[in-house]
């Protein structure tokens, strides 16, 4: 697969300078690019490598006027970040871009299969389950019975889906990724635990990415619920019953109890912890390696801190926490010198 110069200006709205027939295969790093790739100038601190670099092509803005000579074409555009960016996503369409249903795949006789869809090597897709036009399944992933896999929707190798859950249109599961296992529900008998059965499923909107091994169990009832555009990261753990709203966002290794409901556009770091039913209000931001313990009721409140409480205030906390050493050893100093004061007094 390779692109001229002349191709790329006609894609990009770009203005070429030098030889419009040179051709790239790939794309680079600017440091570490080689013949045959393109690469990207944005960071003024990255100049020098333009001068250095090996790649065949680099994108930079229309104002960049280069203090040495330049060995690579330049494409200018308004913005190399963004010309670089979508480039890139053509690039992973074209890599991605399988078709076809692999003899090895099994499909079960009632499934519905869209068209211009891809199922790889031993793929098993379960009764009554719907794939959508254009969806990916890709090898050695499980979809189970009475499934819906939406449109364009892409579920990567190894990736478990486990029966009656919903998939919207145009989403992303990584690999490793579970959908619906049971939640974590035992009831106490005596010095065992009776499991309670969880018949609910798991719904997930449109446009939602999820990172490898993430795990979303299905609700003890009803539905644990992903509405459109949230986007997860890897090593993540949903509990049953819990509902993320649009847009929120959620870094590694956050575990969410069961029952919580999270608002639209929040913002959670790594490591978050957070208790069961509880509500987050929209547009809430967590620092990494926090604890919630309670609802966080204030529209856009950021906090930080296990218990986590208000940002600003946790981080003059935390000032004087690294200072309590200090603090203690001036206490006993002042101590011993009323102490001292008291003494004289009581000698006059």
């Amino acid at each position: 697969m390779e692109f001229t110069a002349h191709e790329l200006a006609a894609l990009l709205n770009a203005e070429v300078e030098g030889d419009p027939d040179i051709k790239i295969n790939n794309l680079a790093k600017i440091e570490e690019a080689s013949p045959g790739t393109l690469t990207f100038l944005a960071n003024p601190k990255y100049i020098p490598f333009i001068y250095t670099t090996k790649a065949s092509m680099v994108l930079v803005s229309k104002d960049f006027i280069p203090e040495h000579p330049v060995k690579p074409i330049l494409l200018r555009v308004e913005n190399p970040y963004v010309a670089f960016a979508f480039l890139l996503e053509k690039f992973n369409q074209i890599f991605l871009n399988r078709k076809g249903i692999s003899p090895q795949a099994f499909i079960h006789p009632n499934a519905h299969i869209g068209q211009n869809v891809y199922i790889g090597e031993f793929a098993y897709i379960g009764e009554d389950t719907e794939i959508g036009d254009e969806a990916k399944i890709y090898p050695l992933t499980y979809v189970g019975d009475h499934c819906k896999i939406g449109e364009k929707s892409t579920l990567f190798a190894g990736v478990k889906v486990y029966s009656m859950n919903i998939i919207g249109k145009e989403c992303t599961l990584h690999s490793g990724v579970v959908i619906g296992a049971d939640g974590f529900g035992f009831a106490p008998q005596g010095n065992d635990y009776q499991k309670v059965p969880q018949i609910g499923n798991v719904i997930i909107e449109d446009h939602v990415e999820i990172g490898a091994n993430t795990t979303i169990d299905r609700a003890t009832l009803g539905s644990t619920v992903v509405h459109k555009g949230v986007k997860l990261d890897n090593l993540i753990q949903v509990a049953h019953n819990v509902e993320i709203g649009e847009n929120t966002v959620i870094a590694s290794q956050t575990g969410i109890s069961g029952s919580t409901k999270i608002g639209a556009n929040c913002m959670i770091g790594g490591q978050v912890g957070i208790i069961g039913h509880i509500t987050i209000a929209d547009e809430v931001k967590i620092a990494a390696q926090s604890g919630i313990g309670s609802s966080i009721t204030q529209k856009g409140a950021i906090v930080q801190g296990s218990p986590a409480f208000e940002y600003k205030k946790y981080q003059k906390s935390y000032v004087h926490f690294r200072n309590l050493h200090q603090l203690y050893e001036k206490i006993n100093q002042l101590e011993e010198r009323l102490k001292e004061l008291e003494e004289r007094r009581s000698d006059a």
